[in-house]
């Protein structure tokens, strides 16, 4: 498959019909994956996955969206998905988000290697001013990860989220191309 954006220790790609058969749907399906984001609500199947990934490809087309598979250099495993969505033409706007999906990627770095690709992408090629992600406040991982991309907490909406048994706020990050490093 062919490599979008290249870093020392992953690339990005398009996802592809193929991922749908491998590790990926089952990732929206695990209670650890999903315990500080908006997956694991609903069931998650392959028939799904094809079905996001073929929307990924027409969103990509119009220019909306990028959602792009993490694969590791070392192993060309597909660990994760990262995106800037709702791209916007006028404000040059987007958001982020990110999720690795294999347990034995995380911690190591692999996930801010993929987002400094793709937010790198979207200051220099897409010609964005301004990035914002939004994650529940007890996904402490994806606040650190904001935090080391130089993003600035802007807010937080209380309580927006059920999840769990449990009410949770959003927590609002956002960056402009010149804090950009």
């Amino acid at each position: 498959m062919i490599p979008f954006l290249v870093g020392e220790h992953v690339y990005l790609r398009q996802l592809v019909a193929e991922d749908a058969d491998g590790w990926y749907p089952t990732w929206f399906n695990d209670a650890e994956v999903c315990k500080a984001n908006s997956h694991g609500v609903y069931p998650y199947n392959s028939q799904q996955a094809r079905e996001y990934i073929e929307w990924t490809h027409r969103a990509a087309a119009a220019r909306t969206d990028l959602v792009l598979a993490v694969c590791t250099n070392s192993q060309d495993y597909h660990i994760g998905n990262v995106a800037i969505t709702n791209i916007h033409p006028v404000y040059r706007s987007a958001d982020f988000s990110i999720i690795i999906g294999r347990a034995e990627a995380r911690g190591n770095g692999i996930g801010t290697e993929a987002a400094r690709l793709i937010i790198g992408h979207g200051f220099n090629s897409l010609n964005l001013h301004r990035i914002a992600c939004g994650t529940f406040d007890n996904n402490t991982g994806m606040m650190k990860l904001a935090g080391r991309l130089g993003m600035k907490q802007e807010g937080i909406r209380k309580e927006a989220v059920y999840k769990n048994g449990a009410w949770l706020s959003v927590v609002e990050y956002g960056i402009l191309r010149e804090e950009w490093k």
